[in-house]
């Protein structure tokens, strides 16, 4: 009996310990959106059209080459760290060394590539250069992860967003001092470096010495076998996301990035509600396959009908409403986003619905048929933008966007017999129809 109580015991602590670990990562979420959306629009009032649009160039560039320095090493470290606790120093230490080497990778790739990418104004290479630092100190992200593999985030939440405020603030004040726009490069860097710092002292305070570290370099062989097909899911992924802004500038101009970064700083908003949700409910999922497989597609159904509701909820007020929301936010400057973002709000039903999917591709361990829809959907992406941005520009990524989003989280599974149960399920979502 006793042991039965120390039993729930355990098991009702870890819950807690869960939730409130939930709660921490999500409030970190939702104050980052909110404060950046917010600042984000001043911003972009502050620097007009072009100079916002050469800015979120080369940040889209940059962020291209995101999984040189993170090497796809997150969730296999923390995974790690879970079952070698007691050898934490040699995993912690080779993993912080191999994601410093990856930032120094990531920076000379993304100068080397923006050198030879035919725009070579001192302009944007100066910018790229200077945003592509923030790889190097990303390496403090290692101490994220044992954090992570421990459900205590609420240290490194804590950390982040003392750097986060800091740098907000003085966001604000090179607007109102009327900065430069290389200057709101630096604070992007100089805010990874405050949360760099803080990541530091919150380890060195509540968890163990960073001396303690070391190198090693089977340790390091090991990881990367099984991080490097993460990594290169992850370029996926980022072509997935950034491409329509860098073709974008490469065909068109800069004024043309800053108007359709204005539509999609609104349309992504919203992103963080399914990955949210998804995050809560997929213990249930998997736990209900081992049950029932009739209640375990009962729950998916549930999940995706919910999904559906809540996107066609956002983009059915935001397609009549785009052209006020936009001036009213970013200024008279910035209209023609409003039929972009009226076009582009439509990609949070494929974006919610992909999320949605993807407890059921880990349960019935299709993990590689997920990437190899990524990999289409991100090269569907790259030829749509080259056949509609010259003669519809940010209309024309936005509209190249939803067709490879509804291709690569939707249609593509009507054509795959092991995926096909799972189409006819989310064609029931779209229209809200009860799912059985």
């Amino acid at each position: 009996m006793k042991i039965q109580n120390l039993s729930r015991f355990k098991s009702h602590t870890k819950l807690r310990a869960a939730v409130a670990n939930t709660s921490w990562l999500f409030g970190d979420r939702i104050l980052r959106m909110g404060t950046s959306l917010v600042v984000g629009v001043w911003v972009a009032r502050y620097l007009q059209v072009e100079q916002y649009g050469l800015f979120n160039y080369a940040l889209a560039f940059v962020t291209l080459f995101t999984p040189v320095f993170t090497l796809g090493l997150d969730d296999v470290v923390v995974r790690y760290l879970v079952r070698e606790s007691s050898n934490k120093d040699e995993i912690l230490g080779t993993t912080f060394w191999l994601k410093l080497l990856g930032g120094v990778a990531s920076l000379l790739l993304a100068v080397g590539f923006m050198l030879f990418s035919g725009k070579t104004d001192v302009s944007r290479i100066w910018l790229v250069a200077i945003l592509a630092l923030s790889g190097i100190f990303r390496a403090s992200d290692t101490v994220e992860l044992w954090f992570q593999s421990q459900v205590k985030s609420k240290y490194t939440v804590v950390a982040k967003n003392v750097a986060y405020v800091i740098s907000t603030a003085i966001k604000i004040a090179l607007i109102l001092y009327k900065a430069p726009l290389i200057a709101f490069a630096w604070i992007t860097v100089a805010e990874l470096a405050m949360s760099a710092i803080g990541l530091a002292v919150v380890y060195q305070k509540k968890a163990s010495s960073l001396w303690l570290w070391k190198w090693n370099s089977s340790t390091a062989k090991i990881l990367l076998k099984d991080s490097l097909p993460l990594m290169f899911s992850g370029f996926a992924i980022m072509i997935f996301m950034k491409i329509d802004q860098l073709m974008l500038g490469q065909i068109i101009n800069e004024a043309e990035v800053g108007i359709y970064s204005a539509a999609v700083r609104i349309s992504e908003v919203w992103y963080f509600i399914p990955t949210t949700i998804v995050a809560s409910v997929a213990p249930s999922i998997y736990a209900a396959k081992e049950k029932s497989e009739a209640h375990y597609y009962k729950r998916i159904g549930q999940l995706l009908r919910l999904m559906a509701g809540i996107s066609i909820a956002i983009a059915l007020p935001m397609t009549f409403l785009s052209g006020y929301i936009i001036t009213t936010m970013f200024g008279s400057g910035y209209a023609e986003a409003g039929p972009v973002l009226a076009v582009h709000i439509w990609t949070s039903l494929f974006v919610f619905m992909g999320v949605a999917t993807s407890p059921w591709f880990i349960a019935e361990g299709l993990n590689n048929v997920s990437l190899g829809k990524t990999v289409l959907g991100a090269i569907l992406n790259i030829i749509l933008n080259y056949l509609l941005i010259p003669e519809y520009k940010g209309l024309g990524a936005a509209i190249a966007t939803i067709a490879s989003q509804a291709v690569a989280a939707f249609l593509s599974n009507a054509f795959d017999g092991r995926t096909r149960k799972l189409f006819m399920i989310q064609l029931k979502s779209i229209f809200l129809l009860p799912i059985k």
